[in-house]
């Protein structure tokens, strides 16, 4: 009997495996739990259908006056409603003539319609609520009139300017894409933004290697040092050099010119082999590897550890099991736009339920790994409007390609995760929040962030929809010691890079003393002001002001102590495809 319900296992999963490929990593089952939750309760809800029914019909009045305000003098009329401010698709003077304004108007009633629909209706969880008001934002943005070339006056213009040469060049630059798709390589921009050459040059070796991870020791810049070194710990999800992209934006090179010694994790790339690699391992084989080759190095200091996105997750694992068990080791810690409680991830979050999890679960069984294209699949979701329809106008209609840059080239050079870790991932972080909680076990004990009494320094960024800021700003509930919180401007990825010099930018900081009352985060925001410039160097003198007196900087590697220099950076793991 246990051999026949193995093997029906084996073909759930299977099949589950099969669907995912279809559907970009989406539970059918979840989406129809939250169709049926939304639709049981709309249909038992009079009030909630007149009131849609009443609102139809005013919209249809609105529009159909305006249209008719429009015809007659055939010129722009006031507009009846305004799209959201992150909204750009329809900002153009071509958009504000008869009849197009008129299509985008009507568009924009629509798509108002629809949003009252799937909200306020009594008895729909908010997960539910909230996948539905997100699939049709989704479903209705592929029929946006600026999606097409016939409803769009601006494609329309450039077409009839260029005889249509543009959309010559766009089929073109579809081909090459798909291209670069069958043959599973990047696109030939990036071709200017090597590893090694161009990207992640900052000097210094690799010092450490194990299953998971390579140690780089960054080479000194300067004749003195603080005697604390910095261990950075990147998120396993991406590549470790969006912390050391060109010369000009790398925070690596920034530090070390502050005088600082750095320590880089640099993680392998895990394929089929990797499958049962847990956060365990990621702990034990991660930071605390690094940790112990760090000390062998620098001798009996202190570190402060940085952890950025996921990686400032497990460093805080990390750090509450260390407080737990007595391990002094961290100076400080420091955090960017990184999560501790889940239970306002985002978007993200939109889908994560039992029936989702265990749907992944299933797709990443058959290859062992959840795959870097389906990652990608999944955060192109969330912003659509951005990072795909605005791409498909620009690209395949207007018939031009938009400039790489550094950044942009990084975030193609895609990872993967383990079966095992991505999954407990999933459940004891994202569904069951456990961190937050005082329920994750390490050891089958469980750790508490409240034990971690080292100062830290943590960084949300304004427009960040994988780990938005009011998410990050709670570890000022979790933890019992001085946080220091900042806000940036900027999104999870350009936010963090943000060097000195760079346009546009500002921030607000301010410290919070662990015996203070609670501020909530839009209090704070409110009160807090704002300064001008990049974060960098505040960040570095928090550091500095948390250091000891400058000294020698150690040598590379340890050779006398079984820690020779290994290779030069940016070493082998983050080559790997």
């Amino acid at each position: 009997m246990k051999n026949e319900e193995s093997q029906q296992q084996i073909m759930d999963k299977f099949l589950h495996a099969n669907v995912a490929k279809l559907t970009a990593g989406l539970s059918p089952s979840a989406l129809l739990e939250a169709y049926s939750d939304w639709a049981v309760h709309l249909a038992s809800s009079p009030g909630k259908r007149l009131q849609l029914i009443e609102k139809a019909a005013r919209k249809a009045a609105r529009l159909g006056t305006f249209a008719s305000t429009c015809a007659h003098k055939q010129s722009s009329a006031q507009a009846c409603i305004e799209p959201m401010p992150f909204d750009k698709r329809f900002s153009g003077d071509a958009w504000q003539k008869w009849p197009y304004n008129v299509i985008y108007q009507s568009f924009l009633f629509n798509q108002q319609w629809w949003s009252n629909a799937t909200t306020g209706v009594n008895g729909v969880t908010q997960q539910h609520e909230n996948v539905m008001e997100f699939v049709t934002r989704q479903i209705l943005d592929v029929f946006s009139p600026s999606n097409y070339l016939l409803t769009n006056p601006e494609l329309i213009e450039q077409t009839q300017k260029e005889a249509g040469q543009n959309l010559i060049r766009g089929a073109n630059n579809f081909v090459e894409d798909m291209q670069s798709v069958i043959a599973n390589k990047p696109p030939s921009e990036v071709e200017g933004f090597r590893v090694g050459k161009e990207l992640a040059i900052t000097p210094g070796k690799v010092v450490y290697r194990n299953r998971l991870i390579e140690l780089i020791q960054y080479s000194p810049t300067t004749k003195e040092v603080r005697p604390e070194p910095i261990l950075i710990v990147p998120a396993w999800i991406m590549k470790y050099y969006i912390l050391d992209l060109s010369p000009n934006n790398s925070l690596v090179k920034y530090l070390t010119e502050q005088g600082f010694t750095v320590f880089m994790v640099s993680w392998k790339n895990p394929d089929i082999d990797d499958r049962d690699m847990g956060m365990p391992d990621y702990r034990k084989l991660g930071v605390m590897a690094a940790l112990d080759a760090i000390g062998i190095i620098c001798g009996d200091t202190k570190v402060h550890g940085v952890g950025y996105c996921l990686g400032g997750t497990l460093l805080s694992i990390a750090a509450a099991t260390m407080a737990r068990d007595a391990d002094e080791r961290f100076a400080s810690l420091s955090l960017f736009a990184a999560q501790v409680d889940f239970t306002q991830a985002g978007e993200l979050m939109l889908f994560i339920n039992e029936s989702q999890v265990s749907f992944l679960e299933d797709m990443m069984w058959e290859q062992g790994y959840l795959d870097a294209k389906q990652m990608a699949g999944a955060f192109q979701l969330l912003r659509s409007n951005d990072l795909i329809w605005s791409r498909v106008v620009h690209d395949y209609l207007m018939g031009k390609r938009a400039e790489i840059n550094d950044l942009m080239a990084w975030n193609l050079d895609t990872t993967r995760m383990p079966y095992k870790m991505h999954s407990q991932y999933l459940r004891k972080l994202f569904l069951n929040n456990d961190l937050s909680e005082g329920r994750y076990t390490v050891d089958d004990v469980p750790i508490s962030v409240t034990d971690i009494r080292v100062p830290i320094f943590v960084v949300g960024t304004e427009k960040d929809h994988v780990a938005p800021w009011h998410s990050v700003y709670k570890f000022h509930r979790l933890c019992d010691t001085d946080v220091t919180f900042l806000l940036t401007s900027g999104g999870h990825n350009a936010g963090i890079v943000c060097e000195p010099g760079h346009p546009r930018r500002h921030y607000q900081v301010a410290t919070t003393l662990k015996e203070d009352n609670y501020t909530d985060p839009d209090t704070w925001a409110a009160h807090q002001p704002r300064k001008e410039g990049s974060w960098w160097s505040e960040f570095s003198q928090w550091l500095h002001e948390r250091s000891g007196t400058m000294c020698k900087p150690p040598q590379m590697g340890a050779p006398k102590k079984q820690l020779p220099v290994l290779c030069d950076a940016p070493g082998t793991y983050v080559m790997q495809k």
